[in-house]
């Protein structure tokens, strides 16, 4: 075991195991407070809610409640690991969701293999929650889970392995297109993986203005061609001759993976387009590393999903300002106008002037927006505002 694996399996079981606790927000240090805590004083917000469901939201903590639900099927690069063992991650979740927009959260691992039991058991619990944030579900269960519980529940759901990365993908490469003196609607993309993230990528990017997609998986070019395409991603297949990732990056302006380590080499990069666009968001090992791709040209600008490298693609400048500017509106979805009103938020922010105390966060004396800084960091304080408050008004 190395020194990092020890220190992350002390930071999760020291001083008490887990990351996440339950502390109440009312006292109830005397007899009297006890009465109003419980019984017989809680029956009274109990036959306000009888009268009007929308009092739950006064009197119980619904309004700033988030589920972060998985089924263990997909988590973070290690696959299906089971409920159980997803646990540490769904914790993690909601330390980020209440490190940063102020959000509480119950993380539930659901030990279901079967989409519409799954499905059947959040629309169960809802009544708890503001807000359902799936995570770690495969695809193409993922997209049927997220549809149908859209249609059945009155509060905001939302596949952060889709839509977060999206938003974030779509902030940086807004500002990467203005760099780079291109047009998303004439630009040619190119995405290496066609699971959750890539599919919801690319339908975001369609929607704001892109024209010219194409998604590679195992098999090739996503071809009207194909007959083994599902139903979920039959929509983002084009009339094309290209078969293969080789043919498809050919003058292609932006690369985005999200696949798996090293699956872009020096003759990729080469036929791409004058000054190419790389988003290369495989975790922990990109498609190709930021030193490698600079070396074989001089024309690139890069983001990757590690944050040891410029431009990291994280999900936390999106999930939890999404849903912030969601409660607070009282929302009942999170719609594609306010992933845009993120996405277009988080990529004005990365061109005002960096403040003294994001530097220090970083260790750095100068941060501005260019090739090297066009997408936030994660602990800019001014994300809530400028983000949440984006998303709040959209909706």
């Amino acid at each position: 075991m190395t020194d990092k694996e020890k220190m992350a399996l002390d930071y999760h079981e020291f001083p008490k195991p887990g990351k996440l606790s339950v502390e109440p927000s009312k006292g109830c240090e005397s007899a009297d407070e006890l009465s109003l805590a419980y019984t017989p004083g809680v029956a009274v917000p109990v036959k306000e809610i009888v009268k009007d469901p929308k009092n739950a939201y006064r009197y119980t903590n619904k309004g700033n409640l988030v589920a972060v639900i998985t089924d263990g099927t997909a988590v973070l690069g290690l696959g299906n690991v089971g409920a159980l063992a997803g646990k540490p991650v769904m914790e993690g979740k909601g330390v980020l969701f209440k490190r940063f927009a102020n959000i509480d959260v119950y993380d539930i691992e659901i030990n279901c293999d079967d989409p519409d039991q799954f499905i059947q058991t959040v629309v169960n619990i809802s009544p708890t929650f503001g807000g359902i944030n799936l995570e770690d579900i495969a695809a193409p269960h993922c997209f049927y889970i997220e549809e149908e519980l859209k249609k059945r529940l009155d509060i905001p759901v939302f596949h952060d392995d889709q839509h977060g990365t999206a938003v974030i993908v779509a902030a940086g490469l807004k500002n990467a297109l203005e760099i780079q003196k291109k047009l998303i609607e004439k630009v040619k993309i190119v995405f290496l993986g066609a699971g959750a993230a890539g599919c919801s990528c690319a339908r975001l990017l369609k929607k704001m203005g892109a024209k010219n997609i194409l998604l590679v998986d195992r098999k090739g070019v996503l071809s009207k061609n194909r007959k083994d395409l599902n139903k979920y991603n039959q929509d983002l297949a084009v009339d094309t001759k290209s078969v293969t990732l080789e043919e498809a990056m050919h003058e292609a302006d932006v690369f985005i993976g999200v696949s798996g380590a090293n699956l872009i080499h020096k003759d990729h990069i080469l036929s791409m387009a004058k000054n190419p666009i790389i988003f290369a968001l495989a975790n922990p090992d990109p498609e190709i590393l930021p030193s490698a791709a600079h070396q074989i040209r001089d024309d690139i600008i890069m983001a990757t999903g590690r944050s040891d490298f410029p431009n990291q693609v994280n999900n936390v400048l999106g999930f939890p300002f999404l849903f912030r500017g969601a409660l607070d509106a009282k929302a009942k979805t999170i719609s594609d106008n306010m992933l845009i009103a993120a996405a277009t938020a988080l990529a004005k922010l990365a061109k005002e002037p960096v403040p003294k105390k994001v530097l220090d966060a970083y260790h750095l004396n100068e941060l501005a927006f260019g090739p090297d800084y066009f997408i936030p960091k994660p602990f800019d304080p001014r994300l809530i505002d400028w983000v949440a408050n984006a998303v709040k008004e959209a909706a």
